[in-house]
C-alpha cells in the first residue's frame, strides 16, 4: 500500500513538472514571437521627415509607435547619430526603416541593439567599406534625374525643374512643390563616406524596389538586395512610393514587425 502511494506521488509530481515545463516553454515561444511595436523612419536626401506623414498615419492607425528621425544631412556620422538618439528612446525592439540615402544611414545605425530588422524603401544598401556613390555609379542616371553637382559649400540639391518627374512623379504637383521646398541641405561628403559595419549582415532585411524610380535605377536596387539576400517586394511607382503607396510600404514593415525579435 505504501509502495503504491509512493508511486502515485511520484507520478503526480512528474505530471506537475511536465505541465510546468510545457507552460514555461509555451511562454518562451510566445515571447520570442512577440510582434515588434516600434517603428523608426529615416528619410533620405532632398527630403525631410514630413514626407513620411502618410506612412506614419497608416502605421499608427494599426497600433504601431512611430518615430520620424530628422536627419541633419551634414554627414553620414551625424545622420547615424540622430538615428541612434531616436533608437535610444524606444521602449523595446524596433523596425528601422530607411528611404534612399536613409538606407545607407540605417545600414550603419542598424547595429543598435534595439533594432530587430531593417526595411529599405528604394534605398541604398552598401556593404562594409562601400560608399553610396559607388552604387550610384553602377548604372547611368535616367534623363529625368535631377541631382546637381555640389555647390561652393559642398551641398547637393535636386534640380527644381526635374524634381517632380525625377523624384516623385506619382504624387501631385502641389505635394512635389512642398517636398522640394522642404528638402534639407545634403552635404556631398555623405555620399563618399564608406560604411564600416553593415547591419544587414547580422539582422533580417526587407527591401522595396520602386520599379519606376528615376533617382535610383531599379537595377541598382535589385543588385544590392540580391547581393545581401534581402527579402524583396516590387512596387510600381516613383522614388517616393512611401508617399504614393503608403499601404503597400506599411505592409512590408508590418511583415517585418510580426516576425518579432529573431534569435541567431
Amino acid at each position: 500500500m505504501k509502495t503504491q502511494n509512493l508511486k502515485n506521488k511520484i507520478k503526480t509530481g512528474l505530471l506537475a513538472a511536465t505541465v510546468a515545463i510545457a507552460s514555461v516553454a509555451g511562454t518562451v515561444t510566445e515571447v520570442n514571437a512577440q510582434e515588434v511595436k516600434n517603428v523608426v523612419l529615416v528619410h533620405g536626401a532632398f527630403a525631410d521627415g514630413s514626407g513620411y506623414k502618410a506612412l506614419y498615419t497608416v502605421l499608427t492607425k494599426k497600433g504601431y509607435h512611430v518615430t520620424v528621425v530628422q536627419n541633419p544631412l551634414s554627414s553620414l556620422e551625424d545622420d547615424v547619430k540622430a538615428t541612434q538618439v531616436a533608437l535610444d528612446k524606444q521602449d523595446g525592439p524596433a523596425i528601422l526603416v530607411g528611404h534612399s540615402w536613409g538606407g545607407t544611414v540605417i545600414t550603419e545605425a542598424g547595429n543598435h541593439p534595439k533594432v530587430a530588422a531593417l526595411v529599405y524603401i528604394a534605398a541604398f544598401q552598401p556593404d562594409n567599406g562601400e560608399s553610396t556613390v559607388q552604387w550610384l555609379q553602377t548604372a547611368p542616371p535616367a534623363p529625368e534625374n535631377g541631382v546637381l553637382a555640389p555647390d561652393d559649400k559642398g551641398i547637393v540639391y535636386y534640380d527644381k525643374a526635374k524634381f517632380h518627374k525625377g523624384f516623385c512623379a506619382d504624387i501631385s504637383k502641389e505635394e512635389a512643390d512642398f517636398m522640394y521646398a522642404s528638402q534639407g541641405a545634403f552635404y556631398a561628403k555623405g555620399f563618399i563616406t564608406p560604411v564600416t559595419h553593415a547591419a544587414w549582415r547580422d539582422k533580417p532585411a526587407y527591401g522595396l524596389i520602386a520599379t519606376e524610380d528615376k533617382s535610383i535605377a531599379p537595377e541598382i536596387q535589385h543588385a544590392m538586395y540580391k547581393r545581401s539576400n534581402t527579402k524583396v517586394t516590387e512596387v510600381k511607382g516613383s522614388h517616393v512610393i512611401f508617399m504614393s503607396q503608403p499601404e503597400k510600404v506599411a505592409s512590408v514593415i508590418i511583415e517585418a514587425a510580426k516576425k518579432g525579435v529573431q534569435k541567431k
